[in-house]
Parts: structure tokens; sequence; C-alpha cells
């Protein structure tokens, strides 16, 4: 079967030792029409016997986190099978698949929707990896960004191990493999202790799911439970609600969740960070309107920042128009703070995939007008304010202000609901590099005159953190502000925990 398609990967006891070739139709860069691109959603059910559909429920309520590939593994209590491949879920995963899956995986289920944001869009990277080693299969279906995989990679690879894909995830497999590490009480437990930076893992086995999250608590990882007393975990509460979960609560930073057929059981790897790292782009950008993301619902959190926004920066207009889909939340509160009309001036077109192949900058252009259609009739002769959530290289964002301007309105003044983005992302956003960041080295009036608006206003930080239930310095601001919580620049392969000077409750 070609590899862009789906694969099923049913694994003997020794896991192939060739390392499968990439798939170079999705290296390039030809393939992204977003300025910015999701992180990854995970799921995991057990002791149900249609935990494969809940698994695929659940992945569609996540498909806004990652809509390059996905994947389900599934276990019998003695195996472990899967269905991974490049494209939505729907694609990947046909009804004979889920069948199948339903039929050899009555004991759990793990899911995966997956955005590159290290290791490339290839379909070998394709999640949830599935493989093979002393202590029997794993399935791992990781949320995040490793800052330490190059080193530990490098490690492993002068041991003479090969690596099957380019993704970071798959030195938490070597890790786990590790004699170190099978040496210990807890082998899963003193995994996570040697991995340094954003993760919120689910990993099947043949006997049960470990669900884990990093000590900073960088990425959302939430615990629910079905009515038949059964749990199951997701990135978002959205999912839980697609799946019939009642929201229990978020699996604590630095804890390890297991399900099995014993029940649930929980127990640490690691104290919560007295620093934690929530993502703020999460309610900026990422999670679903519908979720609660650290205590808050996202919708309400972003209205709020449109208010904030329209106290900071408002300016005479005739009416308010989002930029869709992601800025009609704050466009909502902007509106409703300052009193104007609130209009859908631009309609998306929702059939033109994530995943357009352009080759060319022209290309590019005309894709982003293919996917996002000004009615002329609304924004002729007028003068708009538009709301995005965010700006990273600016260029798409330029192509949309032309759009407008061509339509005929008279003014357009662009307000972003977040501060500029002026430093790189390495816990699970695949922002530009450094370089390509408009914000980088740019003042707000040079921005302003590149994307060619009349005005341009970003939320400052202050207002930003404002709309958050928490104290501000429990949140990652370091696209904002380059204060990085762990030296990025200076990964380690031994114990990340103790390194980074946190206390750590042994091995058992």
């Amino acid at each position: 079967m070609d590899d862009v398609n789906a694969r099923r990967l049913s694994l003997p006891v020794l896991a192939s030792p060739t390392t499968r070739e990439p798939n170079r139709l999705f290296e390039s860069d030809a393939v992204r029409d977003m300025e910015k691109k999701e992180r990854c959603g995970v799921f995991g059910v057990w002791g149900v016997p249609e935990g494969p559909r809940l698994a695929y429920l659940g992945l569609y309520a996540q498909q806004h986190r990652g809509q390059e590939a996905a994947g389900i593994a599934v276990t019998d209590g003695r195996r472990i099978d899967g269905v991974v491949g490049m494209g939505l879920v729907a694609d990947v995963i046909s009804p004979h698949d889920l069948t199948h899956l339903c039929r050899v995986g009555e004991k759990g289920a793990i899911g995966h929707n997956r955005y590159s944001t290290a290791g490339g869009s290839l379909a070998c990277n394709s999640q949830p990896l599935i493989e093979s080693y002393i202590g029997g299969q794993v399935a791992i279906a990781h949320n995040g960004n490793l800052v330490n995989s190059d080193a530990l990679r490098r490690m492993f690879e002068e041991r003479g191990h090969l690596f099957h894909t380019t993704s970071d995830t798959e030195v938490i497999i070597h890790l786990l493999a590790s004699p170190e590490q099978q040496r210990t009480p807890d082998p899963v437990a003193a995994t996570l202790r040697r991995l340094q930076g954003a993760f919120s893992l689910v990993m099947l086995f043949a006997d049960r799911i470990e669900a884990a999250r990093d000590p900073w608590g960088w990425r959302p990882l939430v615990l629910g439970q079905l009515p038949d007393g059964q749990h199951v975990v997701a990135s978002e509460t959205v999912a839980l609600d697609v799946a019939g979960a009642e929201f229990v609560r978020e699996i604590e930073p630095g804890e390890i969740v297991t399900l099995s057929d014993q029940g649930l059981a929980s127990r640490r790897f690691a104290e919560p960070s007295p620093r934690p790292a929530h993502c703020v782009f999460e309610h900026v950008y990422f999670a679903s309107p519908a979720s609660v993301i650290f205590g808050q619902n996202v919708q309400t959190v972003r209205e709020r920042l449109g208010e904030i926004l329209a106290t900071e920066a408002h300016v005479p207009a005739d009416f308010v128009m989002p930029m869709p889909d992601s800025g009609r939340s704050a466009a909502a509160g902007y509106a409703r703070a300052c009193g104007l009309p609130y209009r859908e001036g631009i309609v998306p077109n929702r059939y033109v995939g994530r995943t357009f192949i352009k080759p060319t900058q022209t290309e590019r252009n005309a894709a982003v007008r293919l996917k996002l259609n000004v009615i002329a009739e609304i924004v002729r002769g007028k003068r708009v304010i538009v709301v995005d959530d965010s700006i990273v290289r600016g260029t798409t964002t330029r192509v949309k202000m032309e759009q407008i301007r061509q339509a005929g309105a008279r003014e357009v003044h662009l307000r972003i609901s977040c501060p500029p983005i002026r430093h790189p992302c390495f816990f699970g956003v695949d922002f530009a590099e450094r370089s390509q960041l408009i914000a980088n080295g740019r003042t707000v009036e040079q921005i302003r005159q590149y994307l060619g608006v009349d005005t341009l206003h970003y939320l400052t930080q202050e207002g930003m953190l404002s709309a958050m239930s928490e104290p501000g310095e429990k949140y990652c601001t370091a696209c904002y502000d380059g204060d990085y919580r762990i030296d990025v620049d200076h990964p380690v392969t031994e114990r990340v925990i103790e390194t980074d000077q946190m206390h750590i409750f042994g091995d058992a």
C-alpha cells in the first residue's frame, strides 16, 4: 500500500530493524498554507468494547489540533494493532478499518491527530507510533515537543540504535527500552524523567494505558468518566463531550494516570514545576472554543481578549469584522465592548484543505484568495476594524488585507488579540524561524506599513494575561517575550528532573 494512505501496523514480537523511507511529497514547505500549525490531539479509552469508535469520535472532535495525519492503536489484552496514515481522521480510518479495530481492540484504544512540530510532515511520522521492545509492544501518542530529542537520538544512534521515523516521539520508545530504564522499578516514570520539554502522552500497552503530563504543564490533558464508570483521557474537554464522558479533572503536571482492568490509578514521576508553563496560545488560537483549557472556557476567554483589545485601541469605524475562523470570538468581544455592529465580511471556503500544495508564491497567494472570499457589498466604502488572533510571518495576512482593500474598503484597521510574536516556540507550536517572524526586529509601525493597513494594534501582554484566571507567571509567554522556562540551548540526556533541580519521588 502507498504509505501516503492509511496503513495497518500489526507488528511481530520484534520490530523491523530497517528504517522506513520518508515520503518526500510531504517534506517541503510547499504543502503549508497556514502561518502557524496546530499542535496535536490525543485520546485514550480503556475497558470499553466499542472503545475504538470512541477514539474515532474523540479524534474527530479534536481535528482542529491536527489535520496532517491521524491514527488509532488498539489492544485485545495480548497484542497491539493499529491504523495510521496521512490526512484527516475520516480519510485515514475507513468504516472497514473501524470495524476491524473494534474486533481486535476490545480492551483499549488510543488515538492521535498530528501536525508536525518536530520531524517533518512525513508519512512515517504518523502516530500512534507502534513498536516492540523487550517489555512487549507499546503505542505512543504525543502532544508537545521534546527539546532534548536530538541529543537523545544522537546518543542512541552512537550506540547502534536504528530509528524508523524522524519524529522526536520515537526517542521515548528507545528510552523505555534501554537497560537503564528497564532495571528500575518503574521504567515509564524513569523514562519520563529523561525528557526535557513539553509532553502530554498517552501510551498503550497490552494490559493498560499510561497517560502522563510534563511537570511544567505546557499541554492540556484531561481525564473523563463514562456513564458505565470507565475512564477516558483527551487533550481537550470537547472530546470528552463528544464521547459522552463527564469531565473529572486535569491530569496534573508530573503525574502518570493508569487505566487498566484494575480501574484508575495515579502516581507521580515528578512534582509540578514551581513555575508552571501553561501555553497561553491555547486560549488565543489553538483550542476549540467549546473546550475548558487550564480551568477556563476558551470562548469566553477569547471574547474577553477582544473586549480588552477594544479598550486599548479603539478607532472610529463602521463595523467590526472577524478574520475567519479564529478571529470570530475576539471580534465579538471587541464589537460588544465598543458598541459597533459585528459583520461577517469574509466567507471562508471550507473545501480548501490545509495541505493544499503551493509550489510558488503566486500559487500560495492564490490559495489564500481561494480560501477567503471578501464580500464587496459589505466592505465597499466602509471603515472596517478587522480582528484576528495573531500574525506570524505576515505574508498571508498581507494578502488578506489586500483583498479587503480591493473589495473597496475605505479604511482598514487591524486589531490582533495577542502581543507580537517575536520569538520561536520550542514546545510544540510550529512557528517560523526567528528570522521569518514578522515582528522579530521590526516595530509595529514597520509591520503596519508592510501589511498596508491604516492602523495596527496588538493586544498588550498585560492585557492578554489579565483575561486569564491564574496569575500571569503561570503561563508560558516565551513566543512574545523570550522568557523560556528551560534552557533550550543546552539540552541534556541525563535525568532532566534533577538537572532542573526539581524534587522527584524516586524510581518506584
